[in-house]
């Protein structure tokens, strides 16, 4: 007996020797473990991904559209049924690891030939007192058989710990396109908002340059300007015009992206004037830089499935050792319907052990397993460069809004000169102690300016918007 152990043994052995496949590749964490300890130079411990989105979005209308997005959203509507098939991949990589058992009913018929062994030793043997074995012999069978591999080297283990991951992956996936479309819904909400402004601007623009035109059309009648003046001030009043109607498609194609946003058909969008001015003073801290690693959900999603490719590499190496498989059956056997449930007599089972272990298909177990390793390697970069995307993301909003609040003030006062410049360039003009080009030029300026200072403004509520996102909030 113990021969039969060492000699067992020793087989095993030369089969694990066989089977070797190396080791997996070491995973080079540094650039996580070295994130920076602040965004610019200042350390919050409390981060804006913390706060519900409505409590940051409090205007109601917006509201509105963000709940009927995620109702209705067929980016997210698409995420929730890929969960669904992940949740469904999970349970059967579960099964995996539990015997399967079946219930199996049979019949047939056989016949030995003349000259062969079975025959020549059957044909004098008795199956029932007085009755021997026919020629043509039918067998019936109804039972219940099993299979189940033992996960030895935890290869099943692995995959089901696999499936996991890629069902949380799926999940963050979810939680991504939400935040990308309150995201998306916002910030086309403030540009609507942005363009009313700007329509308004035009409108009052419109009407003071009309005004002027007409007092260009008096003057010349008095012969104090020539027609050159005149036709001036018309094109300046025919372009303001035409920007209006730029403006008024502009409106159109962004309500139309808020409706493919919320899954409907083209409609007007409410909205509220002055929506983005309680907005763009609601406090939204940073934190700190590791902090994405929690909040940001496509950071969480791509650690995930960094974390299913490594199980994956550690399935793929154990394809590579012995497996051992238990096959079993118990049941009823007979030759005869009529015997066929006698108990115990025509009760029949069957147990067996397998160990298999990969010799001639080795090559490609190998290739399995390098393209395992490869796509851990791809998994770790993807993680890398979402957690560095995320870190510059921040980053950049955060520098963006310090930039555009001191563009705000500057431009406010522009605007203000600018405004007040009108109406010393027409008391001039009216003097007779400036030329008309004076004021046609200082109307234009203080357009373009209005224009820029709406601008600024709605880039102030873009950015709020990019940085409540780049910070993992929303979902």
């Amino acid at each position: 007996m113990k021969k039969k152990i060492v000699t067992f043994s020793f087989f095993l052995t030369a089969i694990l020797l066989l089977t070797n496949c190396g080791s997996s590749k070491n995973l080079d964490l540094s650039k996580v473990e070295n994130l920076p300890k602040s965004y610019d130079g200042k350390s919050d411990s409390i981060s804006a991904a913390n706060v519900p989105w409505k409590l940051i979005f409090t205007e109601t209308v917006l509201q509105h559209l963000i709940d009927e997005g995620v109702k209705n959203n067929f980016d997210l509507l698409i995420a929730l049924e890929k969960i669904n098939q992940s949740e469904n991949r999970l349970t059967y990589s579960k099964r995996t690891l539990l015997p399967n058992l079946d219930f199996f009913t049979a019949a047939g018929q056989r016949k030995f030939g003349n000259y062969t062994m079975d025959w020549a030793g059957n044909k004098v043997t008795e199956m029932v007192p007085g009755r021997l074995i026919p020629m043509h012999l039918q067998d019936y069978s109804v039972g219940l058989k099993t299979t189940w591999e033992i996960d030895i080297w935890g290869k099943l283990k692995n995959k089901k710990r696999a499936a996991i991951y890629r069902f949380l992956s799926t999940v963050e996936g979810k939680n991504l396109i939400i935040t990308n479309l309150i995201s998306e819904i916002s910030k086309a909400y403030y540009q609507l908002v942005a363009l009313d402004y700007e329509h308004e601007v035009i409108k009052e623009t419109i009407k003071n340059q009309s005004a002027a035109l007409d007092l260009m059309k008096i003057q010349r009648e008095v012969g104090f300007v020539n027609e050159l003046a005149v036709k001036q001030f018309e094109a300046q009043l025919l372009n303001t015009k035409t920007l209006e109607f730029e403006v008024t498609q502009q409106i159109v194609v962004l309500e139309n992206k808020i409706n493919n946003l919320l899954g409907r058909f083209p409609q007007p969008i409410a909205r509220t004037q002055n929506s983005w001015e309680k907005f763009n003073t609601t406090e939204l801290k940073e934190g700190i830089p590791s902090e994405l690693l929690i909040h940001r959900p496509d950071v969480r999603m791509a650690e995930n499935e960094l974390y299913a490719a490594k199980a994956d590499v550690k399935a793929a190496k154990a394809a590579f050792y012995p497996s051992l498989r238990i096959d079993g059956s118990i049941g009823y056997q007979s030759f005869n319907t009529q015997y066929l449930f006698s108990t115990p007599s025509s009760i029949a089972y069957s147990i067996f052990g397998n160990l298999t272990a990969p010799l001639l298909n080795r090559k490609e177990i190998k290739l399995e397993f390098k393209n395992a390793n490869s796509m851990q390697v791809e998994a770790l970069y993807n993680y890398h460069k979402s957690v560095i995307n995320g870190v510059i993301e921040v980053s950049t909003e955060v520098n963006r809004l310090k930039n555009l609040n001191e563009q705000l003030i500057m431009k406010k006062l522009q605007t203000d000169k600018l405004k007040y410049a009108v109406e010393i360039s027409k008391d001039l003009f009216r003097a007779g102690k400036s030329n008309y080009l004076e004021v046609l030029s200082v109307q234009s300026n203080v357009l373009q300016a209005e224009m820029e200072l709406i601008n600024i403004k709605m880039e102030q509520s873009l950015s709020r918007v990019n940085l409540y996102k780049a910070l993992g909030g929303g979902y």
